[in-house]
């Protein structure tokens, strides 16, 4: 008896690490598709939303089909493994070539959802109804499940942690189609004698394991020509931190900087940008020693503030460090910010603004708000009421703010959601905006602690390729289409983040 249940704990052991390979491979299938969806369309909630539930759903289906598999369970699971292997393997390459590539990328991602849930859902029954003939069923269904529930807790964690920063969305789809074969590998190893496996299986598994093999060496070529189709011009720089996807493009003498796909500046015409968002709230300022900027990594407006004598202190906001040292080291950054970051006077903090105001004790002369658009969750908390409250209690009793506010042009409700959501939170507050060649009509917000002002008393004191005395109040001035909407777009809240939404369905069709 006691050799029998040895025998028996030496065949259940390797299916129970297989059920451990399974679940963190199934787990991470359907954080890359969700994020790699999040980074071409946009809006992370909705993108998320509908894999997870598309994939729970045909999950569900698979296991339904398991049911009448009823002979050749480990062949079976072994074959489904292996197509599971190489359908989730190639997942991250197929659907970034059909987006740059055509225009069938919704029908992509939703046949890899179906098929891969489906072969994921195949896996559990069939494997818990193999494990069952060596263990009763009760101690089969709680180990398979324990360990189905491990895992994938620890996939969750190893895709932002380790996978993602590390080799990205594809070659991450590589590693866990990899995994998968693995596992095929696993169980003809161990049970191909036993159960008198067909050759044919371990043949097709070698091919298979070849074909990864060969997308993961050339891995770095493939995202080069992606990205190359993804952008207009000559890409010079790509790199996936923990937190985004920074690329720089470069043609003639135009640099560009992408975040996650998002334009943030030309330098054509980013000094048209970068002096309308830093001079109006400095020229208001009564004081200009202590400067806050939240976000702005690439440092150019802090070069704008560097023109300023007075300036004592700047401290510079940013999240991703990766960010600020590339501002610092990749020669054509550098070249347009002047080196602004090395400067003495300005302190790097690579932490959540949010975080950053709560924890920070500070107060300053003038913040400026230079982060990227609210297209996702992480975003929109630092476009709410209640971090403009902490904004608010950062700054002294003559203090200014200025927000960079999307387009007032291309997603009107948005831009004035943003006014209403400054200006709910104590700061007596004007919109102005500006054009710019590789944006369009660009909105901001300027808002004051303690007084009112008026955009006729703005005067540019320092050195400016575009923006004038003269021509400084003109900015504060809208036309018929973007003025103010009539009806109410109400206020962003933690609670409530309306913002998103209205952000999504106005960029949807640009």
């Amino acid at each position: 008896m006691k050799e029998k249940k040895l025998e028996d704990i030496k065949i259940v052991a390797p299916l129970m690490f297989c059920t451990f390979f399974v679940a963190i491979s199934g787990i991470v299938y359907q954080l890359i598709i969700g994020g790699i969806s999040s980074y071409l369309l946009g809006n992370s909630i909705y993108q998320f939303s509908i894999t997870i539930g598309l994939f729970m759903t045909s999950m569900g289906l698979g296991s339904l089909v398991s049911k009448y598999i009823e002979v050749n369970l480990m062949g079976k699971f072994m074959m489904i493994e292996t197509l599971l292997g190489l359908v989730g393997g190639i997942s991250g390459f197929l659907l970034f070539y059909s987006y740059a590539l055509s225009d069938i990328y919704l029908v992509v991602m939703y046949g890899l959802i179906l098929v891969i849930g489906s072969l994921t859902g195949l896996e559990l029954p069939l494997l818990t109804r193999i494990i069952e003939k060596y263990e009763d069923l009760k101690i089969t269904l709680a180990n398979v499940f324990s360990v189905d529930y491990i895992g994938g807790l620890i996939g969750s964690i190893l895709f932002p942690i380790i996978l993602l920063p590390n080799f990205g969305f594809i070659q991450s789809s590589y590693i866990m189609g990899i995994l998968n074969l693995v596992v095929a590998a696993i169980v003809y190893i161990k049970y191909h004698k036993r159960l008198n496996l067909s050759k044919t299986i371990g043949m097709i598994l070698t091919f298979v394991i070849i074909i990864l093999i060969i997308g993961i060496t050339n891995v770095k070529d493939t995202e080069s020509y992606i990205e190359q189709k993804l952008y207009q011009d000559k890409v010079i720089y790509s790199e996936q931190t923990k937190y985004q996807k920074i690329v720089v493009t470069k043609k003639k003498d135009d640099i560009r900087l992408f975040l996650n796909g998002n334009i943030q500046f030309s330098s054509h015409d980013e000094y048209r940008y970068h002096e309308s968002l830093v001079h109006p709230a400095m020229s208001l300022a009564k004081s200009k020693s202590r400067v806050l900027i939240l976000g702005g990594g690439d440092g150019l407006a802090v070069r704008e503030l560097l023109k300023y004598p007075t300036i004592e202190m700047i401290d510079l906001v940013d999240l991703d460090q990766r960010m600020t040292d590339l501002a610092q080291k990749l020669d054509y950054l550098v070249e347009l910010n002047q080196n602004s970051l090395q400067n003495e006077k300005v302190s790097i903090y690579n932490q959540d603004a949010y975080q950053y105001l709560e924890e920070s004790s500070k107060k300053y002369d003038v913040v400026i708000v230079d982060l990227p658009d609210p297209n996702d969750e992480s975003l929109n908390k630092l476009y709410t009421s209640n971090f403009y409250h902490l904004i608010y209690d950062h700054l002294g009793d003559k203090g200014v703010v200025v927000v960079q506010s999307t387009s007032p042009y291309f997603a009107t409700k948005s831009f004035w959601m943003i006014h209403h959501t400054i200006k709910s939170s104590g700061f007596y507050t004007l919109p102005y905006h500006t054009y710019l060649a590789s944006f369009g009509d660009w909105g901001f917000n300027l808002g004051t602690k303690g007084f009112r002002f008026n955009p006729l008393e703005l005067k540019v004191e320092v050195a400016t390729k575009f923006l004038t005395t003269k021509q400084v109040a003109s900015l504060f001035k809208f036309g018929q289409d973007i003025l103010e909407v009539k009806e109410e777009v109400g206020v962003n809240t933690l609670t409530r983040p309306r913002l998103i939404r209205e952000y999504n369905r106005a960029w949807e069709d640009y």
